[in-house]
């Protein structure tokens, strides 16, 4: 009997699987056959997001030679190494190149491909272009799955979930907005992937509070300004007089980090050094479990500040007052808070050389303007020199954290839940928007169409129309009749609207207090609520609490998503193979 295994979610992550099983069938299958089933109403390997359908004005926010969908020697994984082109060698583009979502998606479609054909003779793969609905069946037995249109389900020995971003029902707090908005004629985008998003509510000429300033609200900036015929003229934005007036805040009241624009030299910071696999087993061991904030983060802090005073010792040591010999053994000893502190005072003199996480990660905390000028003024300035700093070589500890946010995340992958901030944090330190489309914003604020409303921003729904303010700017407001919210969706089960996870949910799988899947560290099954994994359904993507910092990666940085596709895609033929060959017991 030919086996089946059933993949909902054709995107990068179902093929980045795809091509793991190719990768290790020759190993651990050679069965009487197996039939894939990719189930995805969108293209394979593009999937929803990266579908070259959408317009071409839309980036990747990383450079085309730090995108690949490949492994290599650096991924800790037990299957073979499969190597493959990054998008710039395959598209034979400059690598500095931020290159458009449409070209991403091309070269996710060429993968998608060459996994296939790579699988043996054996095994054929069907794709579905409709969306699963519910999976049935017991852990023993053969799973249902049940697709939209099809009146009968799929039969499948074997399921994973590689879902990707999803939608979700709006929080108590969105629907109050939503409901207000109804009743008084207002405009009220809620979180979703802008390029989704119908905009055509947002007049011309009109204020439009934005609370979002992560990748989600570039996406919006663009397609609000060159989408309505607006074009970019060196530094000067010429409009088009179709655009709105964003006013634009957030938690945080600036934009993600931009992308850094130089180039690498010398070695690497040696990672992991104080936070790799054996502190993160010791969490794991411990009886009680652990806590983010007291036991994870002081390992994380440790270890970025290792890797940026590592760099700045070996690369810049005219900016330093020791030798880095001295440096590192004192830091080895040195407790978190005021030891630690004492000693990069004493060893490092500029304080702009000095590495502080929490400044970094608000900037504005205390920071009050007069007027609501001085703070359109404060803000460029500070985009301004984030961008210098981002591209400018002698600040190239920057680099350094950004390697060793890398390396603290293949170690977080591992120990599963640890709350929703961290992803947020390393989205904004590390994959922030290309360093042109900060220019951009600058342009735009200069123009006027993009206006800075601060951090903390508030937004409350009050006579007859949403009220914005922060305390960056105390005693100012501003009205608007639209607020669009610039994020994706939170990926929580229990609100998403994709009817197969809220039902697999409700049928017994388990999620964590932020709301993602729980699912085995090993192998990626899905969890009970007793903690069991299920035999025959695994799940892999940002609903998950083994969460990665994306399907694809920079190439020779580790990859988790890589580690763990190749351990389903292990998992997953060893199940298949014992189904054909039962132990003799």
């Amino acid at each position: 009997m030919r086996r089946s295994l059933v993949i909902v979610g054709a995107g990068p992550r179902g093929t980045g699987l795809v091509e793991r099983i190719a990768a290790n069938a020759p190993e651990l299958y050679d069965g009487s056959g197996l039939d894939i089933h990719l189930v995805d109403p969108h293209p394979p390997g593009a999937g929803r997001i990266w579908r070259t359908a959408q317009s071409p004005l839309l980036w990747m926010n990383s450079h085309a030679e730090d995108v690949t969908m490949f492994t290599d020697e650096t991924v800790d994984m037990a299957g073979p190494v499969r190597e493959g082109p990054t998008l710039h060698e395959w598209a034979a583009v400059d690598g500095r190149t931020f290159a458009d979502r449409q070209l991403q998606g091309a070269y996710l479609g060429w993968v998608h491909e060459q996994a296939v054909a790579a699988l043996p003779p054996s095994v054929a793969v069907h794709h579905h272009p409709r969306r699963a609905l519910r999976v049935g069946g017991s852990p023993a037995g053969r799973q249902q799955v049940w697709l939209e249109g099809r009146p009968r389900p799929l039969l499948a020995d074997l399921v994973v979930l590689a879902l990707g971003h999803l939608d979700a029902e709006l929080d108590e707090q969105q629907a109050a907005l939503a409901s207000y908005a109804r009743e008084h004629d207002l405009v009220h985008l809620p979180p979703d992937f802008t390029a989704d998003t119908d905009l055509s509510a947002l007049r011309p000429g009109e204020p439009v509070l934005v609370r979002g300033f992560g990748l989600a609200f570039v996406d919006l900036m663009v397609l609000l300004t060159e989408g309505r015929g607006g074009r970019h003229d060196g530094d000067t934005y010429v409009p088009s007089g179709q655009e709105p007036v964003l006013y634009v805040g957030s938690r945080r009241g600036v934009p993600y980090h931009s992308k850094i624009g130089y180039d690498w030299t010398g070695d690497r910071p040696p990672l992991p050094r104080f936070f790799g696999p054996a502190e993160t087993e010791a969490l794991l061991a411990r009886p009680d479990g652990f806590d983010f904030r007291r036991d994870v983060w002081p390992l994380v802090e440790k270890e970025l500040g290792f890797a940026h005073y590592h760099r700045l010792f070996t690369a810049h040591p005219e900016r330093t007052a020791v030798a880095w010999a001295d440096f590192e053994e004192k830091y080895a000893a040195a407790d978190a808070g005021q030891e630690r502190e004492t000693l990069v005072a004493s060893a490092v003199p500029d304080p702009r050389d000095r590495l502080d996480l929490d400044a970094l990660d608000r900037p504005l905390t205390g920071v009050r303007y007069d007027s609501f000028d001085a703070l359109q003024d404060g803000l460029r300035a500070y985009v301004q020199n984030d961008l210098t700093r981002r591209h400018d070589p002698r600040h190239s500890p920057d680099l350094g954290v950004f390697f060793g946010l890398l390396s603290v995340y293949g170690q977080l992958v591992r120990l599963g839940d640890i709350g929703n901030w961290w992803h947020g944090f390393f989205s904004y330190l590390a994959s922030g928007p290309p360093g042109p489309r900060l220019r951009q914003l600058l342009a735009l604020s200069r123009a006027g169409v993009v206006r800075f409303a601060g951090a903390d921003m508030d937004v409350r729904a009050e006579d007859g129309v949403f009220r914005a303010s922060s305390p960056s700017l105390p005693g100012f407001s501003v009205t608007a009749r639209a607020l669009v919210e610039a994020r994706l969706p939170e990926p929580t089960v229990r609100r998403a609207r994709d009817p197969l996870l809220r039902a697999l949910h409700e049928d017994g799988a388990t999620d964590t207090p932020d709301g993602l899947l729980r699912v085995d560290r090993a192998d990626g099954r899905i969890l009970d609520r007793d903690g069991r994994p299920h035999p025959r359904r695994f799940a892999l993507g940002p609903h998950t609490d083994g969460r990665t910092p994306g399907a694809f990666t920079r190439p020779r940085t580790g990859g988790p998503a890589f580690r763990q596709n190749d351990a389903t895609a292990r998992a997953v033929l060893v199940f298949l193979r014992d189904l054909d060959c039962p132990a003799v017991g």
